[in-house]
């Protein structure tokens, strides 16, 4: 732990470095723009169907979710390419680990999701 006590410089750095994280994250990451596109239209239905504020709060909660587990993701195999450039069983297996926890993360998402805008759309019917 650093004895340098607060700093609004060092703070608005930190910034600096998490906000060039997302930079690369859509930069770089495809499915980080896949992601996107479908917080889009998930944000869309939201406002079309006029959902309520618990309801944006999960679906909110959910996107997040996905972002951040996206992104753990893309660091962890950035990793373990820069750890180990050559295939290795293991490494395979830390990235599919990996991309498991993004697709049981989306999985989630789309389970909210499902359940915020179906009784919605019956409702229409």
């Amino acid at each position: 732990m650093s004895n340098k006590g607060f700093s609004l410089q060092l703070v608005l750095r930190s910034f600096r470095f998490a906000f060039r994280g997302v930079r690369v994250l859509f930069r770089e990451e495809h499915n980080a723009w896949v992601h996107l596109v479908v917080a889009a239209l998930v944000v869309a239905a939201g406002l079309i169907f006029r959902i309520s504020l618990t309801e944006w709060g999960l679906v909110a909660i959910a996107i997040g979710a996905v972002f951040v587990s996206e992104t753990f993701n893309s660091a962890l195999e950035r990793l373990c390419d820069a750890v180990q450039p050559e295939q290795d069983r293991r490494i395979g297996d830390i990235k599919d680990l990996c991309a498991a926890a993004v697709l049981l993360c989306a999985l989630a998402a789309a389970a909210i999701g499902l359940l915020v805008f179906v009784p919605k759309i019956l409702a229409l019917l």
